[in-house]
């Protein structure tokens, strides 16, 4: 007994020595594009901590204020990217935004109220920015939750498939107007290689019948690759392009709602992407030259990848659609 216990000591000893270089090949792409975005506006939801934050972070750094001086004239233009994060809790909004602010010396890192379980907040936020801004280039759906106690959001519904899903479905609505203006544009979903294990259960949207956390954030990921897919069809001609992403498996606060996931994470961290690392395949997908005719696609590590048979279904796609206009009230061409 002793030995099988020195032996396991050892070999855990030596994991987690090499612990670094194990990272280093999980870590995936970089994303390398030297893209600035003077004068953009862009919204990332769910940007207050975690793969949100590092990816405002960034963006706000391209997007630095600079000066066009004529000899002898006064400045012709201030050019400085805003970036918008979309978040519940305003309070550590803020708090990112100073921190993100005082890093890139950007000040355009504004902080806006958007509860996504709320189809009213979602509402007044859309209404609060198109007033705001005449323009947005980039929209980023970021914000999640994962593996809750069964619960259901203001309006009823399944809180994954309400948040992670339907939130986002209705912003993109109310948003895209403005960005086909903007053109070109585009819109980065936060997806998840667990689309895999996904499906869209029409008869049980809301997990009435038969709940388990751990599927219905499968489930709603699926979602977000199928509404991906129908809606880069749908803006074909647009200048608009959208893409799915995976960002891996990534130290955040997303695991918060599960004891098991936490200690999972825990105990894996030294091979767990940092929050920076796990925002390189949504930067990718953001600034990336030449991605439009990729359109609808979904990426892991910088690059193009695989998506489940599931995600490719063109019925169950476009049934989605019009399964999610129905249940909030919308008509979405």
């Amino acid at each position: 007994m002793l030995v099988i216990l020195g032996l396991l000591i050892s070999f855990l000893s030596f994991l987690y020595m090499i612990a670094p270089y194990i990272r280093k090949f999980f870590a995936g792409g970089v994303c390398r594009t030297n893209v600035q975005l003077p004068g953009k506006v862009v919204v990332i939801t769910g940007s207050n901590t975690g793969i949100g934050k590092e990816t405002a972070r960034e963006l706000a750094r391209r997007g630095k204020s600079f000066h066009f001086h004529v000899y002898r004239v006064a400045p012709l233009a201030f050019l400085t990217a805003r970036v918008y994060i979309a978040c519940r809790d305003t309070q550590k909004g803020e708090s990112a935004a100073s921190e993100i602010r005082a890093d890139t010396k950007n000040s355009q890192v504004l902080v806006r109220k958007l509860d996504l379980s709320d189809t009213k907040s979602i509402r007044a936020f859309a209404e609060g920015f198109l007033a705001e801004e005449k323009q947005l280039h980039i929209l980023i759906n970021n914000a999640g939750v994962m593996m809750c106690p069964y619960s259901k959001t203001a309006d009823g519904f399944e809180a994954h498939i309400g948040v992670n899903h339907l939130g986002h479905f209705l912003l993109t609505h109310l948003l895209l107007e403005r960005m086909k203006e903007s053109a070109p544009a585009r819109v980065v979903n936060v997806s998840s290689v667990l689309h895999h294990v996904g499906k869209i259960h029409f008869h049980d949207l809301q997990a009435e019948k038969n709940y388990n956390s751990c599927f219905a954030y499968c489930h709603s990921k699926l979602a977000n690759v199928l509404f991906t897919r129908e809606l880069a069809k749908r803006l074909q001609g647009t200048g608009v392009t959208t893409y799915a992403v995976h960002p891996g498996a990534v130290h955040s606060e997303l695991t918060r709602n599960s004891f098991l996931m936490c200690m999972i994470w825990w105990l894996f961290s030294p091979f767990i992407k940092s929050a920076w690392e796990g925002a390189q395949t949504t930067l990718y997908c953001t600034l990336a030259e030449g991605l439009e005719p990729l359109s609808g696609n979904y990426f892991r590590d910088c690059k193009r990848a695989w998506m489940s048979p599931k995600a490719r279904n063109n019925k169950t796609a476009e049934r989605l659609w019009n399964v999610s206009c129905e249940l909030l009230g919308i008509q979405w061409k």
